[in-house]
């Protein structure tokens, strides 16, 4: 049975799903190519969708994870200016038996890299995990005072 959800046309997102496809789960490693681990996280990292906003004094960025625990997820800043929101969506445990009959709601990791402008004070971030919405705002620094015009006293020599 094949359940994939209709409409999504994204060429990346297509390719890496015909990549996927076409791994053997036999645990061939004979061919030099992705596991199919490597390949399902790139397939999750791909698709953790994004907003970003530019505010007169920030930048806001808005990532849905519903069912994430803050816990499971790391805001970082790497090479002063790489903001890298990650972390681990898990599968809930099993219970009585279940079977899954449909699955559709994403479970692994994820991870998203943004390059902050100039602008961006890498020292002034914060991150709230509310309702199933992170929201990472990073302050603006704020424009240099326009410099005054240096009088210099004329002497008489």
């Amino acid at each position: 049975m094949d359940f994939r959800v209709m409409g999504l046309e994204n060429p990346f997102l297509s390719t890496l799903h015909h990549v996927l496809d076409s791994i053997p789960d036999d645990g061939d490693k004979s061919f030099n190519a992705p596991t199919r681990t490597y390949v399902t996280d790139a397939k999750a990292m791909a698709s953790t969708p994004v907003d970003i906003k530019a505010y007169p004094k920030s930048y806001v960025f808005i990532v849905d994870m519903p069912g994430v625990k803050s816990g499971d997820i790391k805001v970082q800043v790497e090479d002063g200016n790489v903001l890298t929101i990650s972390g681990e969506r898990k599968r809930e445990d099993d219970k009585e038996g279940a079977k899954y009959v449909r699955m559709e709601r994403r479970v692994g990791k994820f991870m998203r890299k943004f390059a902050l402008p100039e602008n961006a004070n890498a020292e002034a971030i914060s991150a709230v995990c509310q309702d199933g919405v992170l929201t990472v705002t990073v302050e603006k620094v704020p424009p240099p005072e326009p410099k005054k015009p240096k009088t210099v006293e004329v002497k008489v020599a």
